[in-house]
């Protein structure tokens, strides 16, 4: 048995449930024993209902780990080994895949929705019946079996705590910067939502050289946070109209590159008018479903030249990308201890998404246990 908290219906608070029973792994799959797990946007929307999963549910697509044990077929990652866990678990053989864009794997992106493996069945059960995994991962259990492709062995000298972020907030918004934007040094960059995932979209233009950017928000403490990160420039959307004020800092032109990490349809629409001519517009941010963007096919798109880029995952693959921010965070250029604004128990997650609700924080941490 296992301890995990469950969200039972959309709507409801999360149920601590300590009766989770966890199948062995099957072929292709690890048993993780979870140390920490990130708590991220999406598992409020999750809770709240904007975004769809199947109930009952163990919340958490964010986390690391240490595995216990492995399926048939498992080469890597061995027992013992200490796994960061993404939520894309690519089956390396799909027509995406093999074009190198695993992100878009067409058997993870099923297993997303059905709320388990890769061959669409569960491995958890309580209370007599399936537990679904969010994004087939399910960080917020105590012990966790995912794909053996979405645990991405890392250094044993490496924090756990910090080593969960790279599953989701740090491989997406450095991804949006790096991957799916491909800025250029010099490029003027501009973010619109620096919570967790938008603080690394502003050290992923860092990285990749950007000679400005511009951090875009309506919280006073996460502007100067984005600072820390390599924001060059902070607007206050409280305050005034922010496409204004980007275009002032770009000399009227707009920006090169601008990153939406918000997903609302006002955020949406100030970032492509805030793109110049020419440039792009990368969204990021969960939008609801029913969400529409709306843009002027002549001015807006084709005498503008614009681009407008949804990103999934940070254009990412975990197996490839985990170890390359691994050496970004040793050599000092990627940030991940300043993420972390709060740890919690497990017992404590629902407070941590109400917190994240009011827009309180950048990233909460639930400790599940030490290693050993």
């Amino acid at each position: 048995m296992t301890t995990a908290a469950v969200l039972v219906a959309t709507g409801r608070p999360l149920e601590l449930r300590h009766d989770v029973e966890v199948a062995a792994p099957q072929a292709d799959e690890v048993l993780v024993r979870m140390v920490a797990a990130g708590v991220c946007h999406s598992d409020l929307s999750a809770r709240e209902g904007t975004v769809l999963v199947p109930t009952p549910v163990v919340l958490g697509h964010e986390g690391a780990g240490v595995v216990e044990a492995v399926g048939d077929g498992v080469v890597s990652p061995v027992v013992g080994d200490h796994v960061v866990v993404g939520w894309v678990a690519q089956c390396g053989r799909c027509w995406f895949c093999a074009r190198g864009e695993g992100h878009l794997c067409e058997r993870a992106t099923t297993a997303l929705a059905a709320g388990g493996m890769l061959d669409g069945t569960t491995r958890l059960r309580s209370q007599g019946a399936p537990l679904f995994q969010m994004s087939g991962s399910g960080t917020f259990a105590e012990r966790v079996v995912v794909p053996a492709t979405a645990a991405v062995p890392v250094d044993r000298d490496l924090d756990l705590e910090l080593a969960a972020l790279l599953g989701c907030a740090v491989i997406t918004g450095t991804g949006a910067a790096l991957r799916t934007a491909r800025i250029q040094p010099g490029d003027a960059v501009a973010v619109v939502g620096c919570g967790g995932v938008g603080l690394n979209a502003v050290q992923g233009a860092r990285i990749a050289g950007a000679g400005r950017i511009i951090a875009v928000d309506t919280s006073r403490e996460k502007l100067e946070l984005a600072a820390v990160f390599g924001a060059t420039d902070a607007v206050d959307a409280t305050t005034g109209d922010p496409v204004s004020a980007v275009m002032a800092l770009t000399g009227q032109r707009g920006a090169d590159v601008a990153i939406e990490v918000v997903g609302l349809p006002r955020t949406i629409d100030q970032s492509i008018a805030m793109t110049r001519r020419g440039g792009q517009a990368v969204l990021v941010g969960l939008p609801a479903l029913d969400t529409v963007v709306s843009v002027p096919a002549f001015f807006g798109l084709v005498l503008a030249g614009k681009t407008i880029t949804g990103c999934w995952y940070g254009s990412s693959t975990a197996r490839d990308e985990v170890p390359r921010l691994v050496e970004l965070h040793r050599s000092g250029q990627l940030l991940l201890r300043e993420l972390v604004s709060a740890r919690v128990a497990l017992d404590e997650v629902d407070e941590a998404l109400d917190r994240l609700g009011r827009g309180e924080g950048t990233r909460t941490v639930v400790r599940h246990r030490a290693v050993s």
